[in-house]
């Protein structure tokens, strides 16, 4: 698995063999990128990459020009994975890295900045979408007018009042969903 674009491009990121990650593939990564960037939501972007996992989905967002990522996972293994993936790159003043479960937030840690573009990529079938907006919203994590990537399963349909879909596209067994918070009108 590598970096598909930006300024780290080609490098090789460390995925834990016949282990339960199940990263977003080069292929898949690149098409959501490219709708991305044609709609200018990474650059300057401020970025949550929740169930990190290896970190590619955040990592690949620095690459092409996002200034902060905070990468979460409950899972050491990914933690570890994520971790010397960054190292590997070189962004750790980029970043930070919270071991925690992204379904159990709490307020949003003064040290990080809201993000605009967070990417949700959770075990698929255990309805993980929604309740991690949901903290993500009530935890002050996110900017107004948000945007939020969710990786599913194919048949995932999300509903969420105040939100509007971007873009929905399915690539064999999974499902991509860009979606925007709507911003306030008062």
């Amino acid at each position: 698995m590598k970096i598909c674009g930006g300024h780290y491009r080609g490098r090789t990121l460390s995925t834990p063999s016949g282990y339960h990650i199940r990263p977003t593939s080069d292929k898949v990564r690149q098409a959501v990128f490219n709708m991305l960037e044609s709609r200018e939501f990474v650059q300057g972007a401020h970025v949550i990459d929740a169930f990190c996992g290896t970190g590619a989905l955040g990592l690949e967002a620095l690459s092409r020009g996002a200034e902060f990522c905070v990468f979460i996972d409950n899972d050491q293994c990914s933690i570890k994975t994520c971790t010397s993936n960054v190292n590997m790159i070189g962004v750790q003043k980029d970043c930070t890295i919270l071991y925690q479960d992204s379904v159990q937030l709490t307020k949003k840690l003064h040290t990080v900045p809201q993000a605009s573009l967070v990417f949700l990529d959770p075990p698929y079938h255990q309805d993980l979408v929604l309740k991690t907006i949901s903290c993500l919203e009530e935890g002050e994590w996110t900017q107004e007018g948000v945007i939020y990537v969710i990786e599913s399963e194919k048949d995932f349909e999300f509903s969420l009042s105040g939100f509007g879909t971007v873009q929905e596209k399915i690539y064999k067994d999974t499902k991509i969903i860009i979606v925007q918070k709507q911003k306030d009108e008062t």
